[in-house]
């Protein structure tokens, strides 16, 4: 019986096989890769604008993050579960996930704006690369703009030796992005010391009741965890936490 079937199989195999690289050859002759201006483009330079493709994808989407309020969001979490003892819980996928669904609700505005500005354009043939890059670029140089401490725009520049600008929509992206991140890591430091202070009493209160009744070899973090975790519940902090957050971008007035 296996004889018989493979003896069935074999000519359909075949024919699959012959389809596929018909396919292939006929894609083959359709399909051509030239990067190089005007089709004369020698290999060596194919290679480095391969390469230098490659490397924009790669870092597009940090790039993308780091001119958003994910940096934010995203340390908020973190300094949350740290600050509730719960270690791994969430996981670090559904704290990223929720940082990253929060970054798009954000920054849909922003997006928004920078799609009409700058790619709607270029796609529709009316400017050239460059100037859609400088439109798309417009709204998030705005939002950082408005999320960046003077303080440390200035270190930035100051550092870079550039001159002070007539406009902000004129400031440089060099100075503009690092400076923003700073900032939004300043504002996240400060929001996570403010999310401590009640869990941190909590636990205060356990090690002194612990104490106080002689219980020196049981860990208070084991008995505070479950207090923390009804009080967090009870407060409805990830109500509060992320309405917050969200409100701190001006997002909801």
């Amino acid at each position: 019986m296996i004889r018989t079937l493979s003896r069935r199989l074999l000519p359909a195999a075949s024919l699959a096989s012959l389809f596929l690289l018909t396919a292939s050859a006929a894609s083959a002759q359709q399909f051509s890769l030239d990067l190089g201006p005007g089709g004369s483009g020698s290999t060596t330079s194919t290679i480095i604008q391969l390469i230098v493709l490659m490397t924009v994808l790669t870092l597009a989407p940090s790039f993308i993050l780091m001119v958003t309020s994910f940096t934010r969001l995203l340390i908020v979490f973190s300094v949350l579960r740290n600050a509730l003892g719960t270690g791994t819980t969430p996981p670090n996928q559904v704290v990223v996930s929720l940082a990253l669904f929060m970054t798009i609700f954000i920054m849909q505005p922003t997006m928004e704006a920078s799609w009409k500005q700058g790619v709607e354009p270029l796609i529709n043939e009316q400017i050239g690369e460059m100037e859609a890059f400088e439109r798309a670029m417009m709204p998030f140089r705005m939002f950082m703009l408005e999320h960046t401490r003077p303080k440390d725009l200035q270190l930035f520049m100051d550092m870079a030796k550039l001159p002070a600008v007539d406009a902000p929509e004129e400031t440089p992206l060099r100075a503009l992005i690092p400076a923003f991140m700073i900032s939004e890591l300043l504002r996240a430091f400060e929001i996570g010391f403010l999310i401590y202070l009640p869990f941190i009493i909590i636990d205060m209160t356990i090690a002194s009741v612990l104490m106080s009744m002689g219980m020196m070899m049981l860990p208070p973090m084991m008995l505070a965890l479950p207090f923390k975790l009804i009080f967090f519940v009870l407060v409805d902090g990830w109500h509060l936490l992320v309405g917050s957050l969200v409100q701190s971008y001006g997002i909801i007035q």
